[in-house]
């Protein structure tokens, strides 16, 4: 019995399994949660803790890293990739933040009490008041220098209340709060304290220390060093190099989280280059097999179709064909003018009509231009505009040009052509039409 799964789905599932197979941690990502369960019911165990990534990558050495380099080699090649390889699973690109080793002891759980205080920040303190807030910090400090935190911040509060312009007053009691395990309010104190003072080395230092028993590193360290610019303290720095550890380890792994997030952009830009390369290349090759043919609905110039197309790069005959093709009785302004005669010569005769239209030729031309009355000779109501061949694209009667077949004009001639035209004509019988002279 066959499989049911087809041969390039059992090459992504032989590489993942070979992923497996070297980090089996895989298993423990939430994605692959079902994986992991299916394991567990055949009696498997998968080993507790997530993946290295870091070292993930190389893993399939015999999978993927094959397959990538194979496909690399085709491409140069002039093969397609995409033909002969199997893409392989995409690795996560950056470690999860629970892989970092950081020291956490020392850590609080973050306190959740409604907000302290915080006094009416556009109050402005009398003289007396000033004198009582003093007062009032004066006992804090003594309160908390005998360790009774919670009177301290009893007195301070106080002092807010009467005096709410003194960033100090904040500073020193979130100093209190951090005593009584209360980071959160500390923070909010020490930012309330640097609104009122930006250069507040005293709230910068207890911020920094809150957010070091919260576990934020990264702002630990930068409140610290923040704290030791403005005003240098032994204490601050002793914090400073206290959480400088895990500060680092964050930022080593937010950069390479960066540095990965910038190459997988690069790998994605040069896929998306590579596939329009392959594309294009395809392109050109369907053309040269249909055998250079050009656009649809325009005349098989052969090999004169380059320097045809390439003339209509030129403004003036570009400008020229435009009008002409706006109005086909418009040729009559450029009869003195060779180069772009030249062109429209040449455009009939690699179409394979012989004689320009309404040119007489020997063995009959072809039909007149149209709204162009047909050269005497032979018989024929010849009264109406010139039929046969005539036109430019999008007119009746031109040759491969994308109009109706030839001969479907009006007033077409019924005799042969007379007279010896500039050039043979080799297309069917009608009567001959205008010669270029008759034109002007």
């Amino acid at each position: 019995m066959d499989c049911p799964i087809n041969d390039a789905e059992l090459g992504k599932l032989k590489t993942f399994l070979t992923f497996c197979q070297k980090t089996p941690q895989l298993l423990n990502l939430p994605q692959l949660a079902f994986f992991k369960s299916f394991i567990e019911s055949l009696g498997g165990k998968v080993p507790e803790g997530m993946p290295d990534f870091e070292n993930l990558a190389g893993a399939a050495t015999g999978g993927a890293t094959k397959t990538s380099s194979s496909a690399s080699a085709h491409s140069t090649t002039g093969g397609s990739a995409a033909d002969s390889t199997t893409d392989a699973p995409e690795v996560p690109d950056s470690d999860p933040e629970s892989d970092l080793e950081l020291d956490n002891e020392g850590c609080v759980e973050p306190d959740s009490e409604a907000d302290q205080p915080m006094g009416d920040a556009s109050k402005e303190p009398t003289e007396e008041e000033f004198d009582q807030a003093n007062d009032l910090r004066s006992q804090a400090a003594a309160a908390y220098g005998e360790q009774k935190y919670d009177e301290a911040v009893k007195l301070f509060t106080e002092a807010i209340q009467l005096n709410p312009k003194s960033a100090l007053y904040y500073a020193k009691r979130g100093q209190a709060y951090l005593k009584l395990q209360k980071p959160n309010a500390c923070i909010r104190d020490c930012d309330r304290a640097l609104e009122i003072n930006p250069d507040s080395a005293t709230a910068y230092k207890f911020r920094g220390r809150a957010n070091r028993l919260l576990g934020r590193w990264e702002e630990a360290a930068k409140d610290l060093r923040q704290a030791c610019k403005l005003d240098f303290d032994e204490e601050a720095d002793e914090w400073l190099k206290e959480v400088t550890p895990n500060a680092k380890k964050i930022e080593q792994h937010k950069q390479k989280q960066e540095r990965r997030r910038k190459e997988r952009e690069l790998r994605e830009r040069q896929e998306r280059v590579r596939k329009a390369q392959e594309a294009n290349r395809k392109a050109a090759e369907e053309g040269a097999a249909a055998g250079g043919g050009g656009p649809g609905g325009m005349p098989d110039f052969g090999g004169a179709g380059a320097d045809i197309f390439s003339a209509f790069r030129d403004p003036e005959v570009s400008a020229a064909m435009k009008d002409i093709f706006a109005n086909p009785a418009n040729i009559s302004k450029y009869t003195n003018n060779p180069k772009i005669m030249n062109i429209i010569m040449k455009m009939y005769s690699q179409s394979g009509q012989g004689g320009f239209p309404g040119f007489p030729g020997a063995g009959g031309g072809a039909g007149g231009f149209p709204g162009f009355p047909s050269a005497a000779g032979g018989a024929g109501a010849d009264a109406g505009p010139g039929a046969g061949a005539g036109g430019f694209p999008g007119f009746p009667g031109f040759p491969n040009f994308g109009g109706p077949d030839a001969g479907a004009g009006p007033g077409a001639g019924a005799g042969a052509g007379a007279g010896a035209g500039p050039r043979p004509g080799a297309g069917a019988g009608g009567k001959g039409g205008a010669r270029l002279d008759d034109l002007d």
